[in-house]
């Protein structure tokens, strides 16, 4: 099979699964469950075998011409699309298998699954276009369909509030995302991804408008302060769902997008992106401290991930050495070095992918213990868990060590590869990113400690029992990629990056020295020691007794935004659209529409009077308009 043809078949797949069950098996829920499955199956090979095949390519062809516009649908395959579509077509089976257990026992499991096949389409749509407006049509779709899986529950008003809100405050973004589109096409002639690195090289003339009206996309998508919201009430959606949209996939849509186009980057851009990545890390590991449902404490997690990777990119790149080995016309080799710039787009991939893999072994192992438990998500009211779920427990053990940064496990290497850079562009970030990770070490050992260990402190926990076969497998899967994905990565070779990724392998930052490792372990034991001191299993919360004032102002920080948007839709903006109904009934209803209605309704009645039946009034009539035609044909008027 061709390229093309193979990187059509990846994308197609899903949306004919997603057809068919909306079509034919909307009532048949394990039908549909395996169908899906299996297509997502069917599109892991086919994502691999693109990815590591040697396969990278561009193809387009025309879609719609109107004038001199013409808008194609087109395929940029290289390494950076390679990486995006191995991850998500790897984390989306992991997914989909750990759905079928899951999920069993739903009775619209048919359309959960439907909603995975369309979503897995719109996702791998964003992955492979070549223009700005390609990628903006599947970005609109990637919407569509988180609304549906947040809305799977849509018979609770959390779960029905909570689609809204993150289908509303995504359209903010989105709307900042179509203007850049549109201002890029009018400046540039183009949004073709292979073409405006030429033009910019070509000496076009730059803006930092058009880049940070894109990276309002990303903002929205990846949810970044301002429009961060709508992430934590996404947990309103079932467990895999938060998993595959948002911890490893739609989330990181944005950082995608934003590595797609640095060609497009000026300085000033560059700098607030990296502090609205900075401030979002910090602001959300913050909230992260206080949270009591086991998947809030995740996505506020996520939200802190995200913006270490938002930041990663606007940290930009630097120059850096790298030894080579320079071969002479006789045979002979040579030891040497060469400049290559690094940063920005290869440190914000490479955690974005070791951020895949664990932040997806999370949720599912939040799931795991959440079905084990029987639907109980208060930490408080687990548990003991260690020694019933010994699979779970020993997973999501690697998930949080992963994140935490325990050397040699896969956040380490992505994480420091951040650091490094931050240390050596920006001081400030640096060190607020250090804080950061401090708190990421504390909040996940807090989880962790307070989930497994001391007794069971409720009915669900003490009755907690490990999970089945399609669910332990995507864990034990995810735990193994957890160790060896930042390895592979970091030393360029064997799983994940090597010779299949060298495009993005090279802009890695590579720390070096005992001083990472020094570093790692001081973020992690102070984490985890505050952890320790503040956290002892038990059913009340260690922050909130040993130091209230501390617990209080983190929960007003984190309830800050929300009251902050209600007070302005309340007393802003609701009033405002009272004014304009206002003006509406009166001015346009009123005077305009129904005046109008009026005048012409009395010209109507008018000339009903006229019609009176009588042959002498029409002769009278008729001789009046012969008066008035002479006048006009005579120059009198």
């Amino acid at each position: 099979m061709e390229s093309t043809q193979l990187a059509l078949f990846a994308l197609l797949m899903p949306l004919l699964s997603a057809t068919v069950i909306a079509l034919f098996l909307r009532r048949a829920g394990a039908l549909a469950s395996y169908l899906s499955t299996a297509t997502a199956a069917v599109v892991m090979v086919a994502a691999l075998m693109l990815a590591y095949g040697g396969h990278r390519f561009d193809a387009s062809a025309d879609w719609l011409t109107l004038g001199d516009f013409t808008l194609t649908l087109g395929i940029k395959f290289d390494d950076l699309a390679a990486l995006m579509l191995s991850i998500v077509a790897v984390i989306g089976f992991c997914v989909h298998l750990f759905s079928l257990g899951y999920m069993h026992d739903d009775g619209y499991r048919a359309r959960f699954f439907g909603g995975l096949s369309i979503f897995m389409f719109s996702m791998i749509g964003i992955v492979l276009a070549d223009n700005l407006f390609m990628m903006f049509i599947f970005w609109e779709l990637v919407g569509f369909s988180s609304y549906l899986l947040i809305n799977h529950y849509c018979l609770k008003q959390s779960a029905a509030d909570a689609s809204k809100k993150a289908f509303i405050v995504n359209r903010v973004g989105d709307f900042g995302f179509l203007i850049g589109i549109l201002m890029c096409y009018a400046a540039y002639g183009t949004v073709n991804l292979n073409e405006l690195p030429d033009i910019i090289a070509g000496g076009a003339m730059m803006s930092a408008a058009i880049p940070l009206l894109l990276f309002c996309g990303a903002v929205g998508k990846s949810a970044q302060m301002p429009l961060h919201v709508w992430l934590p009430d996404a947990m309103e959606g079932p467990t895999p769902v938060s998993a595959l949209i948002h911890a490893a996939t739609m989330v990181a849509a944005g950082i995608y997008m934003l590595c797609r186009i640095e060609v497009l980057m000026v300085a000033d851009a560059l700098n607030v992106i990296m502090w609205v990545g900075t401030v979002t890390a910090l602001y959300a590991a913050l909230c992260a401290v206080v949270q009591s449902d086991i998947k809030k404490v995740l996505a506020y997690s996520t939200l802190s991930q995200l913006g270490y990777m938002v930041a990663a990119f606007g940290l930009g790149s630097y120059q850096a050495t790298v030894p080579v080995e320079i071969g002479h016309g006789d045979g002979t080799m040579q030891a040497g070095e060469i400049w290559i710039m690094v940063g920005g787009v290869g440190a914000a991939m490479f955690h974005l992918t070791t951020h895949a893999f664990f932040k997806a072994l999370l949720f599912l192992g939040s799931g795991s213990v959440i079905h084990g438990c029987h639907q109980e998500q208060n930490i408080f009211k687990m548990g003991g868990l260690a020694k019933k779920m010994p699979i779970t427990f020993a997973t999501m053990t690697i998930g949080v060590l992963a994140i935490a940064g325990l050397p040699f496990l896969s956040g380490f290497y992505s994480k420091d590869a951040i650091l490094h850079l931050a240390q050596q562009q920006n001081p400030t970030v640096f060190g607020l990113l250090i804080f950061t990770a401090v708190l990421t070490s504390f909040y996940m050992i807090r989880l962790w400690r307070i989930t497994f260990f001391g007794a069971a402190r409720s009915d669900g926990a003490e009755q907690a029992h490990e999970s089945g076969f399609t669910m332990t497998l995507p864990l034990i899967a995810l735990a193994v990629l957890s160790i060896v994905g930042g390895y592979t990565g970091a030393h360029g070779e064997g799983l994940i990056y090597g010779t299949a990724f060298t495009q993005v392998w090279e802009q890695i930052p590579h720390p070096e020295g005992i001083g990472v490792f020094i570093k790692s372990l001081v973020i992690l034991a102070v984490g985890a020691g505050l952890a320790f001191a503040l956290y002892k299993p038990g059913a009340s919360d260690g922050l909130a007794t040993k130091v209230p004032a501390a617990f209080m102002g983190l929960t007003l920080l984190k309830e800050s935004f929300d009251k902050g948007y209600d007070y302005y839709v309340a007393k802003v903006q609701d009033r405002f659209a009272m004014v304009l109904n206002f003006l509406e009934q009166i001015l346009l209803a009123g005077l305009i529409i129904r005046g109008l209605a009026g005048v012409v309704g009395l010209f109507g009645l008018g000339a009903r009077a006229l019609h009176t039946g009588s042959l002498h009034t029409y002769v009278y009539w008729f001789l009046l308009g012969v008066v008035l035609l002479w006048g006009f044909a005579g120059g009198l008027f």
